[in-house]
């Protein structure tokens, strides 16, 4: 079963993949991503791999005939692709070099514009997820890209206050931001020429720490060739400091946000990446209970000026260890 349903509550789709059930636990002493396996090339620094159990296919089959009453269903149409970092199954973002990372961010362009022609594609997801903690499977170093036929309630939500931001002040809201976050200097973490990373004055997550581009750019296809080297850079440094935190490989969610693609009332949107690291502390979990999953209502339980301090000792305990 592979379809979307709508919830009229949410009015928001949920993609319906039962077949992912049936994904095999991979041998401990064998890996689909590694040279050798048969399913990748021999050698190569970075590759894309079509997801072997995607949730979303440019040929979907007919959503099963369950709708009725307040309930529609979709055909789940997209693409899910694999982005692997490096033919070595054990390394880790931070080990790779600058050129590395850099032809990690070429790929993701291209993947990115590959996915944008297929004009049923409403949003172009780059993502990764890190550690056991947030399920990783697979633990050889990689990314994914979810091409979507429909725009996502967050990213809905965020798309529209772009939108009436401009609307209401003729300005860019993530600029703003930026600028107050400059201003109030407490919660900056490092930068470099193109790009910030800083802890967000409402951030979700203790260490949600957030990358920004410097110049107003809508698509990580806009940015020029020292941008993306740039933008490789501060993604690398960002994981190199989380590990730092602890001294072990911080589990993550990193979430990069860009403008939709395809649809009729283009917004005026700006790059940034989010990262939410599921750990309050060396070995205590920030989980989302009922406050934060029911009613979207979150809750930090620490404060981020605090643990930007933090985060701005572990980036120069990482930048001592790699200068």
């Amino acid at each position: 079963m592979a379809e979307l349903r709508w919830n009229p509550l949410t009015r928001d789709w949920v993609m319906i993949a039962s077949h992912r059930q049936a994904r095999p636990q991979m041998p401990r002493d064998w890996c689909p991503f590694c040279p050798g396996s048969g399913k990748v090339p021999d050698d190569f620094t970075v590759y894309e791999y079509d997801n072997d159990f995607p949730a979303l296919r440019q040929d979907p089959p007919p959503p099963d005939d369950v709708a009725g009453g307040v309930y529609k269903t979709a055909p789940a149409h997209g693409k899910c692709e694999v982005i692997l970092y490096s033919k070595n199954h054990t390394a880790t973002l931070p080990q790779l070099s600058d050129a590395h990372v850099g032809a990690l961010v070429d790929l993701w362009c291209e993947r990115f514009n590959v996915m944008r022609k297929d004009e049923k594609i409403k949003y172009v997801f780059i993502f990764e997820n890190r550690g056991d903690v947030v399920g990783v499977t697979m633990p050889h170093p990689h990314g994914q890209i979810y091409g979507y036929s429909f725009l996502p309630k967050k990213l809905a939500l965020e798309t529209e206050s772009f939108r009436t931001y401009k609307e209401e002040t003729g300005r860019c809201l993530f600029c703003d931001m930026m600028e107050e976050e400059a201003r109030f200097e407490k919660r900056m973490i490092f930068e470099n020429e193109d790009f910030v990373v800083f802890l967000p004055f409402y951030s979700e997550y203790p260490y949600g720490c957030y990358i920004g581009a410097k110049r107003h750019v809508q698509y990580i296809t806009d940015f020029t060739a020292r941008e993306r080297e740039n933008l490789g850079k501060a993604i690398k440094r960002t994981v190199g400091m989380l590990d730092s935190l602890f001294d072990y490989a911080f589990p993550y969610m990193m979430c990069m946000h860009q403008a939709p693609v395809n649809i009729e009332n283009p917004v005026d949107f700006h790059f940034h990446i989010e990262f939410f690291p599921p750990m309050r502390a060396a070995n205590k979990q920030k989980f989302n209970a009922s406050s934060e999953t029911g009613a979207w209502a979150h809750c930090n339980p620490t404060a981020p000026e605090e643990k930007a301090a933090e985060l701005r000792a572990a980036y120069a305990k990482y930048m001592n260890g790699v200068e």
